[in-house]
């Protein structure tokens, strides 16, 4: 395993130092998303009277990929083939949460800006030096697994800031706190305490789900706008045939529904794999900016890895001893 996780950290690394591109709605102009935000969106949910067809249509062909990958993931047979290789993938993941912090907050103070590029640390004014400097400190303990516990706590200190410049609006940015909790609870890899590890997950595993939530509801319901123009600037009804607001709308459903996968522990790797993919290919459509993704692709990897416990819904309904559901 240890190959691997060299793999990550020297993939995540290089990708952490790329120039900035733009996050979806970042790839518009600054004076159409200015408009965007003080005009008033439309409710996606006005596309419903004139898609109701599309609406249950794909609503039942999601309905019938969930049921399916959740009984074959209950599958006796299928537990015990895949057993063995999530076993061993299994005590990663407190490795891969805690390097991916780290890598995330060294992005974050190289680029200037506060988990995201929306957030410029210049904006923390007084704070702002001392939030450069300890995202770089913070950034390089946690990586090499110095102190994790206390950089964690210098971490919480800079999110604390930044909520108090930006406010509700950091609820985008909650999966760093996820991470921020797996660190101060179960520190370095080697000295982690097993016991405290589902509780970590937890933590991680709604925090995760807020922000997922979150970024949808305030990106795609309460400024639609942003995401409509994003719509029309990428021509996305070339690819996805619907009138753009119900593209909208759909986008809105699908992450909130992963989001509350995440928090209550519902085909976790599932979701974790679907949300990678669309990760990637967005990347590679839209040309977004890779280092605030990093943080989603560490936690969907960490989420993977770990799979299920008693805080979860399926590996308290269905687990069976070191067996558990595979997806």
């Amino acid at each position: 395993m240890r190959p691997l996780l060299y793999v990550f950290v020297a993939v995540a690394f290089f990708v952490s130092v790329v120039p900035a591109g733009a996050h979806e709605v970042y790839v518009l102009s600054p004076d159409t998303i200015a408009h965007d935000l003080s005009t008033p969106s439309p409710n996606p949910f006005d596309s419903f009277a004139t898609n109701r067809f599309q609406f249950f249509f794909w609503g039942f062909l999601a309905f019938v990929l969930v049921t399916t990958v959740f009984f074959a993931s209950i599958t006796h047979r299928f537990e015990i083939f895949f057993e063995p290789y999530l076993t061993r993938l299994r005590p990663m993941a407190p490795v891969v949460a805690r390097v991916t912090l780290g890598l995330c907050l060294l992005a974050s103070a190289y680029n200037h800006a506060l988990f995201g590029p929306e957030l410029p640390i210049e904006q923390l004014q007084l704070f702002g030096l001392f939030a450069f400097w300890g995202l770089w400190l913070s950034g390089v303990l946690i990586v090499l697994g110095i102190f994790p516990r206390l950089a964690a706590l210098v971490a919480v200190g800079i999110f604390a800031v930044g909520t108090l410049q930006w406010g509700s609006y950091m609820l985008n940015y909650a999966n760093y706190l996820g991470e921020m909790a797996v660190v101060l609870l179960l520190g370095s890899a080697a000295i982690s305490t097993k016991r405290l590890e589902p509780y970590a997950f937890l933590i991680l595993r709604i925090a995760f789900g807020i922000s997922v939530i979150f970024a949808s509801v305030y990106g795609k319901f309460i400024h639609s706008n942003l995401a409509l123009s994003t719509v029309s600037q990428y021509h996305l009804t070339n690819f996805f045939p619907f009138d753009p607001l119900f593209i909208v709308l759909g986008a809105c459903i699908i992450e909130v529904i992963m989001g509350i996968f995440f928090i209550i522990g519902f085909e976790v790797r599932h979701t974790a794999l679907f949300f990678l993919f669309w990760i990637f290919l967005s990347l590679l459509y839209f040309g977004e900016s890779v280092w605030p993704h990093m943080v989603l692709v560490g936690v969907n990897i960490a989420l993977f890895m770990y799979g299920y416990d008693r805080w979860t819904v399926e590996g308290r309904l269905f687990n069976r001893g070191k067996l558990q559901p595979f997806l």
